[in-house]
């Protein structure tokens, strides 16, 4: 499994953690998590640059690079108390977008054939069809729901003729069975797109998808816990896929297709922390931070923290120690 260290710039590793190389099981016996690169934006359908995201989503922190993070909320550290290694980038030939795939849906399959939750770091969202499908292939198919955060629902027939892209990863798991339609819930859609043929065809897959609109007249938390209660039926464990152009452009403007209206960075990040805290997550994918388009790297700064906000919820979760939001923080 060819591996080049970090495709798009210096090596290094995900805030200083520990490296390993999945051709060598040894490197990664007994870990929790392996953090992947996919350094790939072939997929996209306006706007490239999703391909140097892994390299700033590694970098994003204004922190030493020390391979620590204690959760101020959560009193646990999720680099530390769960065992995490970066196995750096897939070798993702550009121009070759199924082929990338393929390669990435064998890893996915890998990891978690050993017991190991993969985090993969886009790249665009086209991956999300081979991640998911590579823990499908060892978990069963639709033996894991899906609980995705976007802007665009990403179940087009096709892109610009191809099957392949970003436009179109939803609807190719859930005709391949790897997903279920009715296990597979959307949070964050607004915009311009899809049309009615798409709509009625997410429609008759049993899939549930929660507009911003309705978001916000119902409320982030009680979405959740109508989400949670679908998730968890019939489903051994979730894959959550965050989309970074689900937050609104004037908090995540580094993105391929920003879309106005869109969530704050605190209802995403609370939203992370909740699921992984509540939920049998068994793989994440962050995906469509392109570094040319961002501000001061807000964008990649979020996206990290949208990592580290999952691996802290894991490990908390695996503590088995209560917490609660609203609990004096120094109570806690």
């Amino acid at each position: 499994m060819a591996n080049l260290g970090n495709m798009y710039g210096p090596k290094f590793t995900f805030l200083g953690i520990g490296e390993c190389d999945l051709d060598d099981p040894k490197t990664y016996k007994g870990a929790d998590v392996i953090i992947l690169g996919a350094p790939i934006d072939s997929g996209t359908s306006h706007r490239s640059g999703a391909k140097f995201g892994p390299q700033a989503i590694r970098g994003g922190d204004y922190l030493p690079h020390d391979g620590e993070r204690p959760h101020m909320a959560l009193r646990t550290d999720g680099l530390k108390d769960l065992k995490v290694l970066d196995a750096g980038d897939l070798l993702m030939p550009g121009g070759d977008l199924k082929k990338s795939l393929e390669v990435l849906a064998v890893a996915t399959e890998k990891i978690s054939r050993a017991g190991i939750i993969p985090v993969i770091l886009g790249g665009d969202h086209s991956i999300a069809s081979a991640d998911v499908a590579g823990i499908a292939a060892h978990r069963g198919l639709g033996k894991i729901s899906m609980i995705h955060f976007d802007a665009h629902a990403d179940t087009g027939d096709s892109q610009f003729g191809a099957l392949e892209g970003h436009g179109t990863p939803m609807r190719r798991l859930i005709e391949s069975g790897a997903v279920r339609g009715d296990r597979f819930l959307q949070l964050g859609l607004r915009g311009y797109w899809p049309g009615d043929e798409t709509l009625e065809w997410m429609r008759d897959q049993g899939m549930r998808s929660y507009e911003m609109t309705e978001i916000h007249h119902r409320g982030l938390n009680t979405v959740l816990d109508e989400s949670f209660a679908t998730l968890t039926d019939q489903c051994d464990g979730v894959f959550l896929s965050v989309d970074i152009d689900v937050v609104d452009p004037g908090m995540a403007p580094g993105t391929g297709t920003p879309e106005p209206g869109g969530m704050t960075s605190r209802e995403l990040l609370e939203a992370v922390r909740r699921i992984c805290l509540e939920l049998p997550v068994v793989g994440i994918d962050v995906v469509e931070v392109a570094p040319p388009f961002d501000s001061a790297d807000i964008t990649a700064i979020l996206a990290n923290r949208v990592v580290l906000e999952a691996l802290s919820a894991i490990a908390k979760r695996r503590s088995g120690k209560p917490y609660s939001p609203t609990q004096n923080l120094l109570d806690r």
